[in-house]
């Protein structure tokens, strides 16, 4: 419509109503859609309101609350919305003016409750005038109050302080906080209008005053039954539950403003700038210090769980099942940064969750170490350690030590960072590798001397370290670790776990080479396992282990470790020798590894059935050609590589390099035993 220019300012007519419009031109309007006409409903559509605003075109409702057409609507009048369509296109039809129908998409808002096309309409209802309490939240901004965690949420929460609209404050429901208008009538009136003038009061008293003096005294006044929107009542919640609007109040003095709110990005402007603008206008105090702002919660198709979706996961259900404090950790420790959406599996016809079942898991580790630690104690002096203790520190000692305290200054760290999943992930790790699966371990050792003062010693670093675990795990699982805690407390009853204070942070303690020598030793042990598990022995058979190495500080530390590492190993002997003082053809027959600087060495000969472990060894080593095959196929296929995800394409990759090792690994011990 190259001439369309000339008809704007000109009037049309709305068939079947009579009634003149004006053609109007505004930007909002894609010209290179259908004919570049459109028409405008401002009284039923957000985006044609805008533009009759901006032209002053007429708000004509059409449609009663009912979805039924009002008078407006002309010969259409009380019929449904959806036959009144159906009806107007066979009468366009019939008077000749329907050129033709297409199809396309459009975007038009649903009911969850409903399951129906949600329609507009003009409605009267109560504003808050915004800008003047937005622009002392902008200004507060500039000095960072609140911060927000991660900072990149802070533009969202910034523009829409920016762009903001005056505040529809006004809901038709029937629970909630009336809205504190009354109108005013005079004694003989009846019905409210929309002119009917109104006055605003703290309470009805207030309210008849104010009305008197501006009305006279023959008058009524009618309460408006309208209720505030939630947010705006969600929005006084950070002061008026600490006795606002008496600021003497104890509570408020001590707790207002807040220290941090947690929450979703999804309502940061319908919650946060809420709170913060009500705080700022009633408190002259932005409430919280910080807002930290988590993931949402998604199912198994990376939807958003939500109560209208129907695909929410009862936490009940996982609760009865695990443990509430399962259910909170495993949520923790799936944060993989603030902000980032949890993806949390989970089998509905089986209400189970191995993610969360991975965290009862450890719970239980928790509450077996407590019980052994309680099992063991066999004094009841003061269980601190003291300056004269330190003497009888063995290495393991000094290790643990150092781990505890390393855990301690990162948790805290990461903690004042807001970074709970790297916390709980850092505790989760020590807790169940460096405690229980190695400390206990050695401490066992010391307790088959009952009235060794290392056993002492080792008892009450066990305390030690369990106790400060606890008190640090307690904001991630605070029922067992409240419950765990007080069992290892001498005067439990007087005390809770809540109220404590963080740890003391002992650096003295903190040894990076240590640290670096036991690492070493749990690859040495790890690795003389996996030789035992190649070779195919029984836990029962004995074997001796040679450990060759020319680094005299490693070979050193291992020798006061022998013992340990014998029994760690279920070793008959443990040999630790210098390269120029053995002879290597004599471990021919021995499967073997190398850690860093030492070579290990377990001879086969006289241990295993060398035909039963060549078969088990060439059968593994057909799935894994067979696995290679399977891998080289797809990453050949060029349509694999251009169009799977990136992710899987380098899995795939990755996979592949590793099926190689464990191919030319095994091929290896083959060669050896023939």
């Amino acid at each position: 419509m190259k001439d369309i220019k000339k008809y704007i300012d000109k009037k049309v007519k709305v068939p079947f109503v009579d009634r003149e419009i004006p053609v109007i031109s505004d930007i909002h309007v894609d010209k290179d859609f259908g004919t570049g006409c459109v028409k405008v409903t401002p009284a039923h559509d957000p985006n044609d309101f805008a533009i009759g605003k901006r032209n002053n075109l007429k708000q004509i409702n059409i449609m009663n609350k009912d979805g039924t057409l009002n008078i407006n609507a002309g010969k259409f009048q009380d019929l449904d919305r959806f036959d009144a369509r159906k009806q107007i296109i066979k009468e366009l039809d019939t008077l000749g003016l329907l050129t033709k129908i297409e199809n396309y998409k459009n975007t038009v808002p649903f009911s969850d409750r409903g399951k129906v096309p949600i329609e507009p309409l003009l409605s009267t209802q109560w504003f808050l005038k915004m800008d003047n309490i937005s622009s002392s939240c902008l200004k507060e901004l500039d000095s960072k109050k609140p911060t927000f965690i991660p900072q990149r949420w802070e533009k969202v929460y910034k523009d829409w302080l920016d762009n903001i609209n005056d505040w529809c404050i006004s809901r038709q429901l029937w629970w909630g906080h009336q809205i504190p208008a009354w109108y005013v009538l005079k004694q003989s009136e009846a019905s409210i209008d929309q002119n009917t003038p109104y006055v605003v009061a703290r309470n009805e008293k207030e309210a008849l005053s104010k009305a008197t003096k501006e009305f006279g005294s023959n008058l009524q006044l009618i309460r408006d039954k309208d209720v505030l929107d939630t947010w705006f009542s969600s929005g006084l919640w950070p002061f008026s539950t600490l006795g606002w609007p008496n600021t003497n109040d104890s509570d408020f003095k001590k707790w207002y403003p807040n220290s941090v709110l947690v929450t979703g990005f999804d309502i940061i402007f319908f919650w946060v700038a809420r709170m913060t603008m009500m705080g700022k206008t009633f408190t002259n105090n932005i409430p919280f210090k910080d807002v930290y702002i988590h993931g949402l919660v998604r199912d198994e198709n990376n939807k958003k769980m939500s109560k209208s979706s129907g695909n929410g996961i009862d936490p009940l259900l996982l609760i009865d099942k695990y443990g509430s404090d399962a259910l909170r950790f495993a949520l923790l420790r799936e944060v993989a940064g603030a902000g980032q959406d949890i993806r949390l599996d989970f089998d509905r016809k089986e209400n189970t969750s191995s993610t969360v079942e991975a965290s009862r898991n450890f719970a239980n580790k928790l509450w077996n170490a407590t019980k052994f630690v309680l099992i063991n104690k066999t004094f009841s002096e003061n269980y601190s350690l003291n300056e004269s203790d330190e003497k009888y520190l063995e290495l393991s000692d000094k290790w643990i030590l150092s781990k505890l305290n390393q855990l301690n200054t990162k948790v805290s760290n990461l903690l004042i960072e807001y970074k709970l999943g790297e916390s709980a992930k850092l505790l989760y790790e020590f807790a169940w590798n460096d405690f229980c699966d190695w400390y206990v371990e050695f401490a066992k050792q010391k307790f088959n001397n009952k009235e060794s003062h290392n056993r002492k010693i080792s008892e009450k670093i066990l305390i030690k370290v369990l106790t400060d675990v606890l008190v640090m795990m307690h904001p991630f699982m605070p029922h067992i670790t409240e419950e765990l805690w007080h069992k290892l407390q001498k005067k439990p009853e007087q005390i809770l776990l809540s109220l404590q204070k963080w740890p003391v942070l002992e650096k003295k303690y903190i040894n990076s080479q240590i640290d670096k020598s036991f690492q070493e030793l749990f690859d040495i042990i790890r690795l003389i396992r996996n030789l035992r598990v190649e070779l195919g022995l029984k836990p029962s058979q004995l074997v001796p282990v040679y450990l060759i190495s020319d680094n005299v500080q490693l070979t050193n530390f291992l020798e006061t470790l022998m013992v340990d590492i014998k029994t760690f190993t279920k070793s008959s002997e443990v040999f630790i020798c210098k390269s120029k003082d053995i002879d290597k053809n004599d471990f021919a027959k021995s499967f073997s590894g190398i850690i860093g600087d030492i070579e290990v060495y377990l001879p086969f000969n006289d241990f295993v059935n060398l035909e039963a472990l060549k078969d088990r060894l060439t059968k593994d080593l057909q799935k894994v050609n067979s696995d290679i095959e399977t891998l080289n196929k797809r990453i050949s296929n060029k349509n694999f590589i251009d169009k799977a995800p990136k992710d899987i394409v380098e899995e795939c990759f990755a996979k592949l390099k590793e099926g190689n090792l464990q191919s030319e690994r095994i091929n290896k011990k083959l060669k050896l035993l023939k």
